[in-house]
C-alpha cells in the first residue's frame, strides 16, 4: 500500500505501512551494534573491572584473591577479611610489595636508648 502526502512546497513524500515486527527488528540491530562497540571500547581502554574475585587462597604464607575474569591477584587480610594492596599478576611481586610496606612501617633497627650520664 503506497500513501502519499503533499506539502506546501509541491513535493510528494511516500509512506509505506510497516508492521510492528519490522519496526522492532530495525531498531534492534543498531542498538545491539552500538552496545557491542561501546562494550569493546570500554574493555579495550579500561580492561577488567575485577568485579568477581575468588575466595581467599593461601600460598607461601600469604592469603590472596584471584580475579575470575582476568586472573590478576591481590593480597588479602584474613583478620579484617579485606583485600589490600595493588593488583598484580605475579604473586612474588605482591609479596615483595608487602615486605617493603612493612619495612616502611617498622624500621629494621629500633632506636638505641640514650641514658643520662650521672
Amino acid at each position: 500500500m503506497d500513501l502519499g502526502i503533499s506539502l506546501d512546497f509541491g513535493s510528494v513524500y511516500g509512506l509505506w505501512s510497516v508492521s510492528e515486527e519490522n519496526k522492532k527488528s530495525r531498531w534492534a540491530w543498531p542498538l545491539g551494534l552500538a552496545t557491542g562497540v561501546a562494550g569493546a571500547a570500554l574493555v579495550l581502554f579500561r580492561g577488567c573491572w575485577h568485579g568477581k574475585m575468588s575466595w581467599p587462597v593461601r600460598a607461601q604464607g600469604y592469603a590472596y584473591q584471584v580475579c575470575l575474569g582476568c586472573g590478576i591477584k591481590r593480597l588479602f587480610d584474613e583478620k579484617n577479611f579485606q583485600a589490600y594492596g595493588p593488583y598484580r599478576y605475579d604473586l612474588n611481586r605482591l609479596i615483595a610489595w608487602d615486605h617493603a610496606q612493612r619495612e616502611k612501617a617498622e624500621p629494621a633497627f629500633p632506636p638505641s636508648e640514650e641514658r643520662p650520664a650521672s
